[in-house]
């Protein structure tokens, strides 16, 4: 895309040095990851910052993730030995399996634990991930007292909290990371059509284009059923997306569409998952 996507706001400078600091602490870090872009939605920079720190990796907002894809890359994680569960933080499904899949990764510790008498200590978990991957929402779910702070906006987490939760472990919240540089501007396109860059810093228009070329390519029956689109459709993206404009009424004077507000509507459907269950990237092969 044309646009160079940026975004690092010194607070996740001082998050990541926080994280090294804590990490001591951490018994195992529960990595949230958006089930839709799980590849993209995974931040390089936690390998080096997390060492060899056990991880789990919780595929998020499966609800409204497409499901072949989601079995795929649950088996492709299976085939690198990569701990990993589904979740929807919304419905809090699969959020019960959080916590025993934590203690399955760790058993060796636990049973190195019990052999020094420290049966029952609880397990300290971080809760790592790029902005609006769902992290707060995870931590409310399992928490039944207080609450972290959950907003959907990117960086809204900023003080690191513990909470303890059912089951028997501590878990700590993180604000959310992405990392100072995106070399690859497909990875940096996909983090901002889920919503985890702040829309202030893009252009909406050029954003919209970009999604409506993957949807037209990966998901036509779901654009032609949620815009009651009939015949053949326009090759160009721009003239697909104007067309979705006009039938919703998008009008200013002199009959032209209203690209900005039609983009807008655009983002705001596929975030929301009103277009149906879309992921925008599968396993390498």
């Amino acid at each position: 895309m044309q646009q160079s996507i940026q975004w690092f706001p010194g607070h996740m400078t001082r998050t990541k040095r926080k994280i090294t600091q804590l990490l001591p602490l951490i018994d195992i870090v529960v990595e949230v990851i958006d089930a839709r872009i799980p590849q993209s939605s995974r931040n390089p920079d936690l390998d080096q910052l997390l060492g060899g720190k056990p991880r789990l990796l919780v595929l998020n907002k499966v609800d409204i993730a497409d499901e072949n894809a989601t079995e795929a890359w649950l088996a492709y994680y299976r085939k690198h030995n990569l701990p990993a569960m589904t979740l929807d933080c919304k419905t809090g499904k699969g959020i019960n399996r959080l916590v025993p899949l934590m203690r399955e990764v760790l058993r060796d510790k636990i049973a190195a634990w019990s052999q020094k008498g420290m049966e029952g200590r609880p397990v300290r978990a971080m809760v790592a991930g790029i902005p609006n991957s769902g992290k707060s929402s995870l931590i409310n779910r399992l928490n039944k007292g207080g609450k972290a702070k959950v907003e959907d906006r990117p960086g809204v987490t900023r003080d690191q909290q513990w909470f303890v939760v059912e089951g028997g472990a501590q878990l700590l919240d993180t604000p959310g990371v992405l990392w100072p540089k995106f070399e690859d501007q497909t990875v940096a396109a996909r983090l901002a059509f889920t919503g985890a860059i702040r829309d202030e810093i893009l252009d909406k228009e050029e954003l919209a284009f970009e999604l409506m070329k993957v949807l037209a390519a990966d998901y036509e029956p779901l654009l032609r059923q949620r815009y009651k689109l009939d015949g053949t459709l326009p090759d160009d993206p721009w003239e697909l997306l104007q067309l979705i404009g006009k039938k919703r009424g998008m009008l200013i004077s002199g009959g032209e569409v209203d690209t900005l507000r039609a983009s807008v509507m655009l983002l705001d459907e596929y975030r929301g998952g009103k277009l149906g269950r879309i992921t925008l990237e599968l396993p390498p092969k």
